[in-house]
């Protein structure tokens, strides 16, 4: 579908090597020679976009409760550990940009607040990435995010986001105009494989985290791997030729 993708996402920013979701982990994945990072992105109590995986505080701040209840002024007060913050959105394209880096822009709704924080997220991004040398990819587990976000912001391109691969997702990536298909790496079939190169629509997998799996779905024609373990894949440490980040 003529989308240039790389074949390396770091997963949550710096996936394992640094807090998730945090600028110190996209710079760390810039630095370690990654071409692309993945985050994710939800409102605040204030409605403000920021980069956070889980729809509760606990398991990556010092912080408590659901993060669409918590204000800005507290939001931004908690470690995210190592002393990191909580980013907001634009924190972080301002750096994507500022490094050169691709962006997996997932939508990421709290529960009951689907609508809103699609629209917002989409039509921010298309003022932030207005005029970006590399444009971002959004994706979301939400066909309702990608509905609106293909209608709000069309000039992004999209990629729908599964679990398993159902059997109508050829049907849905057309209906929502996407250029990728992203499931999980023990979810996919040969046959959505075969399916894909025949429709000319790349897989992006996530999370990779062995050299052994990394190179066999790349043997068996996966596009791109989202992973957390930075370590395992750079032209230093890979463990199999074709492995390295310039692969």
């Amino acid at each position: 579908m003529g989308f240039p993708l790389p074949r390396w996402f770091a997963h949550r920013g710096g996936g394992s090597l640094a807090p998730e979701n945090t600028l110190a982990g996209i710079r760390l994945a810039a630095q370690m020679g990654y071409p692309a990072v993945e985050f994710d992105v939800m409102l605040s109590g204030d409605g403000t976009p920021i980069l956070i995986h889980d729809e509760t505080l606990e398991r990556t701040t010092n912080g408590r409760g659901p993060v669409s209840d918590t204000p800005d002024k507290v939001l931004f007060s908690l470690d995210a550990g190592q002393g990191e913050r909580i980013p907001r959105y634009d924190e972080a394209v301002a750096a994507c940009r500022g490094l050169g880096l691709l962006a997996n822009v997932e939508i990421k709704p709290a529960t009951g607040f689907e609508r809103e924080t699609a629209e917002t997220v989409a039509r921010l991004s298309g003022v932030l990435w207005q005029g970006a040398a590399v444009q971002p990819l959004i994706s979301s587990f939400s066909l309702e995010a990608l509905e609106i976000a293909r209608d709000l912001a069309p000039q992004i391109p999209r990629g729908v986001l599964f679990e398993r691969v159902p059997a109508d997702w050829l049907a849905v990536v057309r209906h929502l105009q996407a250029v990728s298909l992203h499931c999980a790496a023990d979810g996919l079939s040969d046959d959505v494989l075969a399916e894909a190169r025949a429709h000319d629509v790349p897989v992006l997998c996530y999370t990779v985290n062995s050299a052994d799996s990394a190179k066999s779905l790349f043997e068996r024609g996966v596009s791109a791997i989202f992973t957390d373990r930075l370590d395992l894949f750079t032209s230093e440490t890979s463990a199999y030729k074709g492995l390295q980040l310039d692969g």
